[in-house]
This record gives C-alpha cells, structure tokens and sequence, in this order.
C-alpha cells in the first residue's frame, strides 16, 4: 500500500506537470485551431529565466513571476509575428511555429550557455513528510496543489466570467463576437499569451521537479502535451487534466514495474484513443 500511494503521488506530481504545459496548448488550440508546436519552446525559455531570476534573488516566488512574465512576452511576440500571419492553415503552422521553436531552443544556448544546469528546491519545498510508513515530498505535493488551483481558477473564469463567455462564444461563431464590437484579434492574442504564461509557470515548475534543465528538454516535454491534446480531446481543458493524470499515472507505474517501456506507454496510450475514439477522450472544447 505504501508503494502504491508513493507511486500514484508521483504519477499525479507529473500528471499535473503536464497538464500546465498542455492546457496553454488546449486555450489556444480551442479558441483559435493554432498548431503550436513553439510551445515547448517558451516552456524552456520559462524554465531557465525562472531558474536564473531563482538562483540570483533566492525567491522562487519571484522566480515563477519572471518565469510566468517571459511566457507572456514571448507569447504576444509568437502571436503578433510567427502565428498571425498563418491563421486558418494548419500546414503552415506546423513549419513555422516548429522552426520558431528550434529559434528559441538555439537562442537559449547564446543566453544561458550550451551546459546543463543543476537546480535545487527552496528550502521551504525541499525534504518530505513522513506519514506512518508513507514517504510525502513536499515538492511534489505542491505541484499537484499548484495543477488543482490553475484548473479550478481556469474553469470559473471560462465558464462564470464575462471574458471567458467571450471566448467561449469566439470559438462557437467568430463572427459573432466581431458585429457585437469585440475586437477579436485581441482576445486571440490575450488567450494566446495566457496559454504561453502556463507554458512558463510549467517550465520553471519542471526544473525543480526534475533536477536539471537544457536547451532541448523543451522539445521533448512538449511530446508529452501533445499526446495528452490528444488523448484528451483537441480543445478540451477538463479532457486536458484528465489525460495528463492518466499519462502521468502510467509512466509512474511503468517505470517502476516495466522501465523499459515507460516512454513507450504514452505513445501506446495515444495510439488506443486515436483508433477507438478519434476525437479524444472528452469532447472538444469541453
């Protein structure tokens, strides 16, 4: 039982991870249909100016600010000049926002330096409780607490705020919203930005949780959140929190039972929904 709680903490530590990482994925693809695959790349770019604001100030509230902060810029910056000029061609999309991607990736070697980069938790997160026979790390335990709070306060504002009936009407009929007098482009934009400060919030979150950062691991746990899009239903946010904890939960248990194919369950996992349920888990834009 010990092994089993241990095992499911961790898979939720890295479920709610993905989730973040996934759900900017999930507001921009649902809104405004972006294929976005720089999104691993201001997860990076969140991941190593967190760090540094972090290890130069001894903040990590500070360094989740400036991690949020350059997610925000950069996401106006991946709207205004890379994705604006492609709406409504998804082949395009692709090309553009991957090469964008590997522009962001090079362009944190010239920044940051080319070696990867020990990271440690603040003292306040660091070490773990124990619970009877039960190991608790209080790391983990905060990120779960972290996924549950950015879902709860995305939900209310998408479905009880005035901006999120908005977007939700944006994504219904665009037109719509344009004859009523809202400027459209601008809440694509803000959507797009929100969506880029989780990608940050989830990159900064990542380097404590997993040790280290490098340039390229932005590409790599951004695999994850497109299968958990997938799986979860293309423009789903709860279907994005459900697939992120079912992958998470999968690759915990598979690492400790079956190593060897730990990486390999995700693919699989993606590969099941595609063929008996294309559209996803969820429906979309649920």
């Amino acid at each position: 039982m010990d092994l089993l709680i241990s095992l499911v903490i961790n898979g939720l530590a890295t479920g709610m991870l993905i989730f973040l990482l996934a759900a900017g994925l999930t507001l921009i693809f649902g809104l405004m249909s972006v294929l976005n695959f720089a999104h691993g790349g201001l997860f990076i770019w969140g991941a190593y100016t967190g760090v540094w604001v972090f290890q130069m100030s001894n903040s990590f509230i500070l360094g989740i600010i400036a991690a949020i902060s350059i997610g925000l810029l950069l996401g106006l910056v991946t709207e205004r000049l890379i994705v604006r000029p492609v709406y409504g061609n998804h082949i395009q999309q692709i090309l553009i926002t991957l090469g964008f991607m590997l522009v962001l990736q090079e362009l944190i070697k010239v920044v940051f330096g080319p070696d990867q980069k020990a990271v440690f938790p603040p003292d306040i997160l660091a070490g773990s409780f124990i619970v009877g026979d039960i190991v608790l790390i209080k790391y983990r335990l905060f990120i779960i607490a972290i996924g549950i709070l950015i879902f709860v306060i995305s939900t209310i504002i998408l479905k009880k705020s005035r901006i999120g009936l908005i977007v939700r009407a944006g994504v219904m009929d665009k037109e719509m919203i344009q004859s009523l007098g809202i400027n459209i482009k601008l809440v694509f934009m803000l959507v797009f930005m929100v969506g880029a400060g989780l990608a940050g919030l989830s990159g900064v979150l990542h380097s404590v949780y997993s040790g280290v950062i490098y340039a390229e691991m932005g590409l790599e746990f951004s695999i994850l959140a497109f299968i958990v899009v997938v799986i979860g239903g293309m423009g789903s946010f709860s279907g994005s929190l459900f697939a992120a904890i079912l992958v998470g939960l999968a690759q915990a248990f598979m690492a400790y039972y079956v190593p060897a194919l730990s990486l390999a369950v995700n693919m699989l996992l993606m590969t099941i929904v595609l063929i008996f349920r294309p559209q996803g888990l969820f429906q979309v834009k649920g």
